[in-house]
């Protein structure tokens, strides 16, 4: 099974969002990811940025609009 850490950049910094995070979907809101057995967590008015399969990092970023 491939699971994934995902983290927001702020300012260069990055934040982990969730580590072991099983799906990931673009919503209106934002970016929902979620990890086996645990409730969804929403990054309001987010873009996926860059996606490292060999880090296995999702990173996400602010919307230029918000």
């Amino acid at each position: 099974m491939c699971q994934m850490r995902v983290v927001l950049e702020k300012a260069g910094e990055q934040e982990t969002i969730l580590d072991n995070a099983s799906l990931l979907e673009v919503t209106e809101e934002g970016v929902s990811v979620s990890a086996l057995f645990e409730t969804p967590k929403v990054v309001p008015h987010a873009m996926v940025t860059r996606i490292d399969f060999m880090s296995g990092t999702v990173t996400l970023a602010a919307c230029k609009d918000h």
